[in-house]
C-alpha cells in the first residue's frame, strides 16, 4: 500500500537545517554528499535539499512496490509527469503534479 514515506524540503544552509531540526526535535541525519542530508528512522522521513537543483517547495514522497505502475496510474488519474523516473541513493522516483498542480513524488525503495 502506498503511504507517505518522505518529506524533502529545499534548504539554503544545510548544516543550519540540520542543527535547527536536531535542535528543536533532537534529529539526527545522514549525510549525502555536500547539499544532501537526511533521517533514516524508517519511518516518515525528513530529506533536507540544499543543491542547485534543489525543488522550490517542500515535496511529499510517497512510498510505492512498483514504480512503472505507480506511474501509469498517475498518468490515468490525470496526474502530469514533470521529472521522469531516475534512480537516486537507496531507490528510484519520479516528480509529478496532481490535478490542482502540487508536485509530488512516487518512490520504490531499493
Amino acid at each position: 500500500m502506498a503511504r507517505l514515506a518522505y518529506l524533502e524540503l529545499p534548504v539554503g544552509d544545510r548544516a543550519a537545517a540540520k542543527h535547527f531540526y536536531a535542535t528543536a526535535f533532537g534529529w539526527t541525519f545522514a549525510d549525502f554528499g555536500p547539499d544532501y542530508a537526511a533521517t533514516m528512522s524508517g519511518d516518515t522521513d525528513v530529506g533536507l535539499d540544499a543543491s542547485p537543483e534543489k525543488v522550490r517547495a517542500p515535496l511529499p514522497v510517497i512510498g510505492v512496490e512498483d514504480l512503472e505502475a505507480t506511474l501509469a496510474a498517475v498518468e490515468a488519474a490525470g496526474g502530469t509527469v514533470v521529472v521522469p523516473i531516475f534512480a537516486f541513493p537507496g531507490g528510484r522516483r519520479f516528480h509529478f503534479r496532481d490535478v490542482d498542480g502540487h508536485e509530488l513524488a512516487a518512490m520504490q525503495p531499493d
